[in-house]
């Protein structure tokens, strides 16, 4: 099996996160030392739903070849055992998160650990989804990371200034992972958009006089003095239209947002991605 390269070249080696879940709490902790170093700039890679000795090996090898050091948060015993073998014999530093404390908390309980990985995340399944959709959305915004938009629940297209962003953050707690993609006359849609399910995608118009009068607020509290591109009446009128003739071309359902609450937005976009498929409500319980 080839070791995947660990060695940060222009830094200290990486640490490998492993985990039969996620790994989101080996993480957390990696993250939390890091920040105690002012200038050190460590790699975190996660290595997460591990089941098998093989993919310890694999992991075990990736840190040898650079130096790289292990965290961990295994609960099966056996998994365990293995991996601190494995560091012994490639002299890889492994950290063991959980293990002290299990056998803690077995002593003082007179019970044996479960050993059953991802049981704290499924007990707050909830929760986590809404963080995860959060997490999704802030780094979605704006027409961040296209690459990623299959994996959106929700994909938000419209002009500057029509609400994309607070819609998205709406959703997102809610337990939607949202998508948004400015529109912008000129300048090519991402060809990902039209390879989407249409159902997912939704295309937002605001009246014109409403999205002038956006703009030129945003023009007053940047400091622009004057007419600009961005708040010209010609130029506004050019986008709405060219947004129109993107909707047309997809396909995609349009929802008119003019002096419309968010959260009759947000029903309506829901109602729309949920029909037929017995999910007319929201994915995570609200605040």
């Amino acid at each position: 099996m080839t070791p995947r390269n660990s060695l940060n070249k222009d830094g200290p080696p990486s640490i490998y996160v492993v985990s039969g879940g996620v790994g989101s709490s080996a993480r957390q902790i990696a993250e939390s030392t890091l920040a105690q170093f002012a200038t050190a700039r460590v790699p975190i890679i996660v290595r997460k739903n591990v089941k098998e000795v093989g993919q310890l090996e694999e992991v075990v090898l990736a840190a040898a070849s650079g130096g790289g050091t292990v965290l961990h948060t295994l609960v099966d015993d056996r998994l365990r055992a293995a991996l601190t073998r494995l560091g012994r014999v490639h002299k890889v530093p492994t950290i063991d998160l959980m293990g002290p404390l299990l056998r803690q908390v077995g002593k003082i309980t007179g019970e044996k650990p479960l050993g059953e990985p991802g049981r704290y995340r499924n007990r707050r399944k909830e929760y986590f989804d809404r963080a995860d959709a959060i997490d999704f959305t802030v780094s979605h915004d704006d027409g961040a990371r296209v690459e990623d938009l299959q994996e959106a629940d929700i994909v938000i297209l419209g002009v500057s200034r029509c609400g994309k962003t607070p819609l998205c953050m709406y959703l997102a707690v809610h337990g939607w992972k949202v998508a948004n993609v400015p529109i912008v006359n000129g300048i090519p849609v991402p060809e990902e958009i039209f390879q989407l399910e249409r159902r997912r995608v939704i295309g937002l118009l605001i009246d014109y006089n409403r999205l002038l009068g956006n703009r030129r607020q945003r023009d007053n509290r940047m400091g622009r003095l004057g007419a600009s591109s961005y708040s010209d009446p010609s130029a506004v009128f050019d986008e709405i239209e060219a947004v129109r003739k993107i909707y047309r071309k997809g396909r995609f359902h349009v929802i008119d947002v003019t002096d419309k609450p968010i959260e009759i937005t947000a029903d309506e976009i829901v109602t729309y991605v949920t029909e037929g498929r017995g999910k007319l409500q929201y994915r995570a319980v609200p605040y």
